[in-house]
C-alpha cells in the first residue's frame, strides 16, 4: 500500500494559493457604507469564547464561540467597533435604521 497524499496533484503549490474570502479566520478588508470607509474582518468566534455582543444588525445576541463579523468605521477607535451576524451585515441596506428593543432585552 502506497502513503497517503496529503497535497493535491495540480500544479498549484501552498505558496501559490490565494486566502478564500468566504471563510472565517482573520479575513479583512474595507467597504463603503452609508457614505464611510468601514473596516470589516471576518472572525472565527473561537478566540471569544466566553464573550457576548450584541449585533446591531438584529438587537439580538451573538452566541459566545459563533463566527461573526467585526465593522468598524475607518476613522474611528477601538470603541466604534460594533460585532454584526454575517448574514446581518450583508443585509444592513436592507434593514430599517431603529430596531426596537423588547421591553426586557438588556442594554449592552
Amino acid at each position: 500500500m502506497s502513503p497517503r497524499r496529503n497535497r493535491p496533484r495540480g500544479g498549484e503549490k501552498p505558496t501559490e494559493r490565494a486566502s478564500d474570502p468566504g471563510r472565517y479566520g482573520g479575513f479583512g478588508g474595507s467597504e463603503s457604507w452609508q457614505g464611510e470607509e468601514w473596516s470589516v474582518r471576518h472572525v472565527a468566534g473561537a478566540s471569544a469564547a466566553g464573550k457576548r455582543y450584541r449585533c446591531p444588525g438584529c438587537d439580538q445576541e451573538i452566541a459566545s464561540g459563533m463566527p461573526h463579523v467585526v465593522a468598524w468605521p475607518e476613522h474611528g477607535g477601538v470603541d466604534d467597533r460594533r460585532h454584526w451576524h454575517k448574514a446581518c451585515w450583508n443585509a444592513k441596506d436592507r434593514r430599517t435604521s431603529k430596531v426596537q428593543r423588547s421591553r426586557n432585552a438588556p442594554r449592552y
